[in-house]
Order: structure tokens, then C-alpha cells, then sequence
């Protein structure tokens, strides 16, 4: 066994390679052009319904990246892991584009009477409901769930809920993001003393975006079915952000390293480290979703297997079998090589497919609520909106996250891993 005894050194620029620019060009013109046929497919199809189903769809794509970006940064100031030196800014650059990802909400703020059938009865008053029933909007046990579930089911709590929790998120991202600065600012001495303030700060973080976020999703996503409850929802959304951000976190991570300063610090070792956790992440999202099939269809109560049919019959079955392929067995099976993890290349293909994989299951999540598409999975032009309207909006949000990596410089010099990362890596025979 032998090895190199050498060491490098960071380069003086430390900040985002000038090609993050034609990242940028490219997106905002993929997103132009998605546009356009979203707009052309809303005109063929003449309705406004699909474009705002696959508006959420957008929305809970990007707000997976921003706000699970956010998260992942607090488990790495918690966890520590040489593998924080090369994520922490990617990290921070998502959780700067929270912004973006508060518009996109209040798109669905505004047409949410189009999305959500509890908005489109006055919940506050129990004869409307029973007016909506008569009239034949929802169905007996629509009401009853409207009904039982009016304190939460309004549209001033829908708006209230997720103005605190954007609140909350934009604190925690001023926050870690700011002392993310002043750190490198401080003398190395000081390091155990922000070590500890970033783990006081994102350890109770994690909780907090825990609640905040599975609130979001229960209003934004779980309501859409007013009937359906789920006590594991929020941790199902909790892991799908991890699976997505650190496919995006080891994307990005790999691209940036075609230049400094990534080209230096982005070693084999932490790469294959990256592709393990990630396969964690995949291990852990299948774990969740079938244990919660398993669950409830075995009980197979009348109030909760409704949702799974919804999404099992009527060709739907299609879509749920490729879900499970494309979700879990695909990345599951890649994943488990040594090989395609140190491959820089292959890794990238991998973790594009788990981005996909996730956008995929989101169509299943959201589409199959919608009384027009329940148990009844066709082919119409509204269908291709779920393809044309999140490419564009990932596709500006991928642009503004290219604005937001081009702000800071990509390493933390202040960091107790520096030295260690810049270490040659060993050479086994």
C-alpha cells in the first residue's frame, strides 16, 4: 500500500466559477420555453385547473429544495462530517431562494378556491356546508370531514399558517447565513465557540422545521383530499426533501468541481461519501411510503383506503408501479455499486433521475385528488401541463439559485476540515 504524502492548498478565488453564469442563461431560456408551451397547452386545453395542479406541483418541487436546503444545513451543523465543508454553501444558496418559492405560494394563494374543495364552501358556517352537499358539490363524507375539520379548513388559516411558517424559515435563513459570514470573519481560535452556537441554533431548528413543515404540506398537499389524514404525511415530505436536496447537493457539488475551488476540495472519498447518503435517504423514503401502504391496507378501513384506491385503479396502478421503480428500485440498485458512487459522471446521472423520480411521485401525490382524475388515470392536454409548467418554474428557481451561489465564496475557510479535506487522498494497491 502506498500513498502520496503531499498536501494542496485552497486557491486564492474561492468564489463560484464563471460558468454558474451560463448555467444561468440556460436555465432562464428553458424556462422561457417551457413557458411557452405551458401557456399553449393551458390555451388547447381551456381550462385554468391543470395549470394550477401543476403549479403545486412547482411549488412543492422548489419549496423541497429551498426549505429542505435549510434543513439539511441545520443536520450538518448538528452532525458535523467533512462532507458539510463541500454542501454548506450549496445549502445556503437554496435556502436563499425561500423568496422565489414565497411568490410561487401566492399563486396558490390567490386561485386556491380552484384547487381546494373546502375552499369553495364557507366552512365557518355549517348550513353552507349542508348547502354544498344538497347541491351536490361534495358528498356525505366530504361534508362530514369539512365539517369536523372546520377550525383548520378555512381560507384565512390557509393564509395565516403559511405566512408564519414562511416567517419562521426566512428567520432561520437570515440567521444561519449571516453567522455563516461572520464566522469566516473570526479567528480559527474561536472555532469550538461556533461550533456550539450553530448546533444551539439548528438543533431546535430541526424541530421547528419539522412542524412547520409538515403543516405546510397538510394544508398545501393532504387538504386537497379533505377526507384523507395521515399522522406520518409530514415525515413522509420531511424525507422526500432529503432525497432530493442531496441528489441536487451532489449535482451541483460535481459540476462546480470542473472549477475551483471545488477542483481542489472535492475528493473521492467525500464524494463516495455523499452517494452513501443518499442511499440512505433512498432506504429510508421506501421504508416510509410502503410502511404506510402496508399499514393501511391491511387495516383496510373505509376511511382511509379510499386514497390508495383513488390511486391504484383506474390505470393508475401503471403510475404507482412505475413510481416504485423509478422512486426506489432504480437509485436503490445504482446505488448500491462502489463504482458508480466515485464516478463523477455516473453519480450525476443517478441523482438527475432522483430528482425526476421525485417529481414523478409528486404527480401521483397531487393529480389523483381532483374528482376528474380519481380512479381514472387519461391521456389530455391538461395532463402535459404537470410536464411544462414545474420545468418552468424549476428552471427560473435553478436560475436564482445560480444568483444566490455567486454571492459568497464557495468554502468556509474557518473550518476545523479544511486542513483534513486538502490532504491527499490514499492511493490502495
Amino acid at each position: 500500500m502506498a500513498h502520496e504524502t503531499y498536501a494542496k492548498t485552497l486557491p486564492a478565488d474561492l468564489g463560484a466559477p464563471a460558468f454558474v453564469d451560463d448555467w444561468k442563461t440556460r436555465a432562464l431560456m428553458i424556462g422561457a420555453v417551457f413557458s411557452v408551451i405551458a401557456a399553449g397547452l393551458a390555451f388547447a386545453d381551456g381550462s385554468i385547473e391543470h395549470v394550477l395542479r401543476a403549479w403545486l406541483l412547482g411549488l412543492m418541487m422548489t419549496f423541497g429544495f429551498s426549505v429542505g436546503g435549510l434543513a439539511m444545513l441545520m443536520v450538518q451543523y448538528c452532525s458535523g462530517g467533512k462532507w458539510g465543508l463541500l454542501l454548506r454553501r450549496p445549502l445556503e444558496a437554496m435556502s436563499r431562494t425561500l423568496p422565489l418559492v414565497f411568490v410561487y405560494w401566492l399563486v396558490i394563494v390567490i386561485w386556491m378556491k380552484k384547487l381546494y374543495l373546502w375552499a369553495q364552501i364557507d366552512g365557518s358556517k355549517a348550513e353552507d356546508v349542508a348547502a354544498a352537499l344538497k347541491s351536490g358539490l361534495i358528498n356525505e363524507v366530504q361534508a362530514h370531514a369539512i365539517e369536523f375539520k372546520r377550525p383548520m379548513l378555512q381560507p384565512d388559516m390557509f393564509v395565516t399558517v403559511g405566512l408564519f411558517c414562511f416567517l419562521v424559515w426566512a428567520f432561520y435563513t437570515w440567521r444561519l447565513n449571516r453567522l455563516g459570514l461572520e464566522r469566516d470573519k473570526d479567528s480559527p481560535e474561536n472555532t469550538p465557540m461556533w461550533i456550539k452556537k450553530f448546533e444551539n441554533i439548528s438543533g431546535p431548528g430541526i424541530i421547528v422545521y419539522a412542524i412547520t413543515m409538515s403543516a405546510a404540506v397538510i394544508y398545501w398537499v393532504m387538504s386537497l383530499d379533505p377526507t384523507w389524514y395521515s399522522s406520518v404525511y409530514g415525515l413522509l415530505f420531511l424525507v422526500g426533501q432529503g432525497y432530493m436536496v442531496l441528489a441536487l447537493g451532489i449535482i451541483v457539488a460535481v459540476s462546480l468541481s470542473k472549477g475551483e475551488p471545488f477542483k481542489t476540495i472535492l475528493r473521492q472519498t467525500e464524494q463516495h461519501d455523499l452517494g452513501k447518503f443518499a442511499f440512505a435517504f433512498v432506504m429510508l423514503n421506501i421504508y416510509l411510503a410502503f410502511g404506510q401502504f402496508l399499514i393501511i391496507w391491511s387495516g383496510n378501513l373505509p376511511d382511509e383506503i379510499p386514497w390508495y384506491l383513488d390511486r391504484i385503479r383506474g390505470h393508475w396502478g401503471i403510475v404507482i408501479t412505475l413510481d416504485f421503480i423509478f422512486h426506489w428500485l432504480i437509485p436503490f440498485t445504482l446505488l448500491l455499486s462502489r463504482d458508480i458512487k466515485r464516478n463523477k459522471k455516473r453519480l450525476v446521472w443517478v441523482c438527475q433521475w432522483m430528482v425526476f423520480a421525485r417529481a414523478f411521485d409528486l404527480f401521483w401525490l397531487i393529480e389523483p385528488n381532483f374528482k376528474d382524475a380519481a380512479r381514472n388515470l387519461h391521456f389530455s392536454w391538461g395532463i402535459l401541463e404537470y410536464v411544462a409548467v414545474p420545468a418552468a418554474m424549476v428552471s427560473f428557481w435553478v436560475a436564482f439559485y445560480c444568483t444566490r451561489l455567486k454571492t459568497r465564496p464557495l468554502v468556509q475557510t474557518n473550518d476545523p476540515h479544511v486542513a483534513e479535506i486538502l490532504e491527499a487522498e490514499h492511493a490502495h494497491a
